[in-house]
C-alpha cells in the first residue's frame, strides 16, 4: 500500500479528484493529522525563518568533511 498527498488547488479539482477515486473503487479518507511532532515542525519553521533573516552559514566541502571527523 501507498500514500499519496494530493494537494487540489480548488474545490472543483478537489471534487474530480473524488470522483475518479469512487470510480475506480479506491478507498479514501480525509485527515489533518499530521505524521510529524509539533515541536519537529516548529523547530523546523524556526530554522526556516532564521535563515530567510539571513541567519545562516554556508559551509564548504571540506568544513562538511569536518563536521563527520
Amino acid at each position: 500500500m501507498e500514500t499519496l498527498i494530493i494537494e487540489p488547488q480548488s474545490k472543483k479539482q478537489l471534487a474530480a479528484i473524488k470522483a475518479v477515486l469512487r470510480a475506480m473503487e479506491i478507498n479514501f479518507w480525509k485527515t489533518d493529522e499530521s505524521p510529524y511532532d509539533p515541536d519537529f515542525v516548529a523547530k523546523i519553521k524556526r530554522g526556516d525563518e532564521a535563515l530567510a533573516r539571513g541567519e545562516g552559514r554556508t559551509l564548504t566541502l571540506a568544513e562538511l568533511d569536518e563536521l563527520w571527523k
